[in-house]
């Protein structure tokens, strides 16, 4: 095997044994990168100098005897929504193209205390604000299962890096199902944790009230291990919540007898496709043969789920974008006789079609006249779905669903056509209207080769039942020997 092949907890062992160093790790990565990213374009740019200069730091210390971070030398792939000082961060749009951060995220504080080291910054959806990653003003990124058809998005490009083995692991964002999404069609683990668990402090926003950073890995054990480290209470973000910090490691055990499981009907029905529905199917009777009980449940109010995010996070990211004017920092256009004047040509030159499209909508749901018909509305019914949820989670541990209606589709397939996109979301927006944990775990291939994942959803701060029941799925799959074939068509 190459050394890009191994998972991260594979390679720290190697690590500490000495059977590698840190730069050979890096040096794996990048030549990967030059290989394959001419065809999966997952990055919007890379750290190469920096990377492998700090990584021959890093073995030197360790050749000394220093102490250093658990994580010391091993590369991460993170979302370019996420600030790192020195560093450009674009949220793959040309308003920002040329935007370096002052400052680092809190995410990125924690992985610099470990002594991580950068390998890039990775495509998205322009403002995470799509499903395809075919939204950046760059670029379209490539699923390196098949180079005709979409990664999912928004964090498309992180999803590919870690499948396409460009990326140890990443971090992305998950506003929708902007991390499950992906890794579903990618045939990855992604995890959107209970929101408040991570910190967002320097993660551009799109919906405040939705956002969340999670790792993106190539196995369960890789996210437990990224989840320890990334989550924790930060009083640079009033939205994180201070509970008791987790070891999601010690939920890594191959047992879920007595796990009671609920399969909601409504995410089995109308929109889901055939093959995804029968992998479902499958999953729910692979967790009773391993001693789960599995019921049928109800989730009505869900149906509701995706026109209630769609108003909400719109007028979000109506609110939130209103900072960048063509004033402050971020593109300015050329075009102007007067104030008002640089405020419209720099958002209209500045901003791409779907950008436009939500922060319009946004704008008209917030309105005088319109917010108590929609906005006010959406709120209620939002109450509504958490509650349906916190009425099932007295039943059961876990919540147990498709990630994706569909396997990856073709690039422009859904493009041209924003109510499609928008309903490939079904299956996720409703774990983030709950603020709720959902991981998206690979299961099976459809007929034509493609990457089937299944959710978990538990309650608010359970992610170690999460953990528990995804790892004693992966030990007795064996998902991880298919790959990636980078074909077209």
């Amino acid at each position: 095997m190459e050394l890009y092949e191994y998972t991260v907890h594979e390679l720290m062992q190697k690590l500490n044994s000495k059977e590698i160093t840190s730069e050979e790790i890096v040096k794996s990565y990048f030549d990967r990168i030059k290989e394959k990213d001419e065809q999966v374009k997952a990055y919007v740019s890379t750290l190469e100098e920096s990377a492998i200069k700090k990584a021959k730091e890093i073995d030197e210390k360790r050749a000394n005897g220093e102490k250093l971070g658990k994580f010391a030398g091993i590369p991460i792939g993170i979302k370019d929504n996420m600030c790192i000082k020195g560093t450009k961060t674009t949220c793959s749009s040309k308003m920002l193209e040329n935007f370096e951060s002052p400052y680092n995220a809190t995410v990125i504080e924690k992985l610099n205390d470990e002594n991580m080291i950068y390998l890039g910054k990775l495509n998205m959806d322009e403002f995470a604000m799509g499903g395809s990653t075919e939204y950046s003003a760059f670029f379209k990124t490539h699923n390196p299962w098949d180079l005709d058809r979409v990664p999912g998005g928004s964090s498309g490009g992180s999803a590919a890096a870690v499948a396409s083995n460009m990326a140890t692991w990443a971090l992305g964002s998950d506003t929708g199902g902007s991390i499950r999404q992906p890794a579903s069609l990618c045939g990855i683990v992604g995890l959107k944790p209970t929101y408040g668990l991570v910190s967002r402090y320097g993660l551009v926003a799109f919906a405040s009230s939705l956002d969340q950073i999670g790792p993106l890995t190539k196995d369960v054990t890789d996210s437990a291990m990224l989840l320890n480290l990334i989550s924790g209470h930060d009083e640079k973000d009033s939205t994180s919540v201070p509970v008791e910090k987790k070891d999601y490691t010690k939920y890594l055990v191959n047992d879920v007898k007595g796990m009671k499981i609920g399969l909601p009907k409504e995410y089995l029905g109308e929109g889901i496709n055939e093959e995804v529905r029968e992998a479902i199917l499958n999953v729910a009777k692979k967790y009773e043969e391993m001693g789960a009980i599995v019921e049928d449940c109800s989730l009505d109010v869900g149906k509701y789920a995706t026109a209630v995010y769609y108003i909400i996070a719109c007028a979000e990211a109506s609110s939130n974008l209103g900072r960048f004017d063509g004033i402050r920092y971020g593109y300015r256009s050329e075009k102007f006789d007067n104030l008002r004047d640089i405020y419209k040509n720099s958002r209209s030159e500045g901003f791409g079609t779907e950008v436009k499209r939500r922060i319009i909508l946004g704008t008209y749901v917030l309105s005088s006249g319109y917010y108590d018909a929609y906005y006010k509305k959406a709120q209620k019914v939002r109450t509504l779905i958490k509650d349906a949820y916190n009425e099932l989670f007295k039943k059961y541990d876990l919540l147990l669903t498709p990630t994706s209606p569909t396997t990856a589709f073709k690039i422009g397939e859904k493009s041209k056509n924003p109510i499609e996109m928008y309903l490939a979301d079904i299956c996720t927006v409703p774990v983030n209207i709950g603020g709720l944990p959902g991981m998206s775990v690979p299961c099976s291939l459809d007929s034509n080769g493609l990457p089937i994942g299944f959710q978990l959803i538990a309650n608010s701060f359970e992610e170690d039942k999460i953990f528990r029941a995804a790892y004693t799925y992966e030990q007795n799959s064996n998902f991880r020997e298919n790959k990636p074939q980078f074909k077209k068509g």
